[in-house]
């Protein structure tokens, strides 16, 4: 009864953002009379953004700012990125320290001296603006200080919960993250790492499943709305490249012979094998940063393609097809929140395995 429950909210939390949004944009279209372009909205919607779009309310939208935090050559300029009043396409100037400072498809632009206004060339790039450091708050670096914070509410509580607990029989919050541990242990590091090594990667493989997890649910909540952690490039690239670290320095004598002179073949296979292997070390993360990548930004990006239907073809009476089907991917989207962090998690801990096996005789 409790997850249908829960399935049943989500279901209607996501039809009720969906018309919100449907009536919100319905509206803009109406008022600016623009052609809707299907791909301008999606590219919109899933890249990172400097403050989060809560909801449209009389026209007005309703939004939670976050700080912009810029290094100039004038020094550092911090303000709220509510200064642009909303506005994405390079017209609304912010001055500060002498700076100014205009905000061009989610990027924060500073105008040379002695310039008024933004210029775009062919290609749509600003011809009289450069790039500052951008060290701001984005709604993705929010999102996963959130997730930071509630990871350790989650498992200091449980360990609390242990101490106090003369049975050592899990309780509350403990009793759900008790199975997840051991699913983590029992089903992944030891079959992957071994009985008598698995141990120390433990605390990164329980981390690196929890931490996608988390935020792979923070990006179907509706209030978090583009908070796509997951689906950011960036994001996926350090998770990789800490599996690639480890893996490295953990690799002993037999996994660096398997890769520069395998044993028990030919000479001359030896050689041809040998780049491959070396690409091979490289190629493995590549794949992880990608594999995630992609099958978070391809869910959100099917249903808002679903949802563009309506405005494609200009009637009303698409939506309960295209409501219907992009509930139901973001159905299947909640069970992939959870695969695409066992799956990261897996070949993280098959990788460890391949660094850390003996030589067998």
């Amino acid at each position: 009864m409790g997850l249908n429950t829960f399935k049943a909210a989500l279901l209607a939390v996501l039809f009720l953002a969906s018309t919100t949004y449907l009536s919100a944009s319905e509206n803009n279209t109406k008022k600016e009379k623009e052609p809707f372009n299907a791909k301008e909205m999606i590219m919109h919607h899933v890249k990172d953004a400097h403050e989060f779009h809560i909801v449209e309310w009389n026209n007005k939208p309703i939004t939670f700012s976050l700080p912009i935090i810029l290094w100039t050559n004038k020094g550092l300029t911090t303000f709220s990125s509510s200064e642009f009043h909303h506005d994405d396409s390079g017209q609304q100037i912010v001055e500060r320290n002498g700076n100014r400072f205009v905000k061009l498809h989610e990027k924060i632009y500073q105008l040379n001296d002695g310039v008024e206004s933004v210029s775009l060339n062919e290609k749509q790039h600003p011809e009289n603006a450069s790039l500052p450091l951008d060290f701001s708050i984005t709604r993705n670096v929010f999102m996963m200080w959130v997730s930071v914070v509630l990871l350790l509410l989650l498992f200091i509580t449980s360990a609390r919960k242990y101490r106090s607990s003369e049975s050592n029989v899990p309780t509350g919050i403990a009793g759900f993250v008790e199975p997840l541990i051991v699913f983590v242990r029992d089903e992944i590091a030891k079959p992957m790492i071994g009985e008598h090594k698995y141990k120390k990667y433990m605390p990164y493989l329980l981390t690196v499943f929890f931490f996608i997890w988390i935020n792979n649910i923070f990006g179907l909540i509706p209030i978090f709305n583009g908070a796509n952690v997951s689906g950011n490039i960036a994001f996926t690239l350090t998770l990789a490249l800490f599996t690639f670290l480890i893996t490295t320095f953990s690799g002993n004598k037999n996994y660096w012979k398997h890769i520069f002179w395998m044993p028990g073949v030919p000479v001359p296979m030896k050689i041809f094998l040998m780049p491959i292997e070396l690409i091979g070390i490289f190629t493995k993360p590549v794949s992880l940063m990608i594999r995630l990548f992609a099958n978070i930004t391809a869910g959100h990006i099917i249903i808002l393609a679903l949802m563009s239907l309506i405005f494609i073809f200009e009637t009303v009476w698409v939506s309960p097809v295209s409501v219907a089907f992009s509930l139901f991917i973001g159905v299947i989207e909640i069970v992939v929140t959870a695969i695409q962090a066992y799956i990261f998690t897996v070949l993280s801990a098959l990788y460890f395995g391949m660094a850390t096996e003996e030589e067998h005789h």
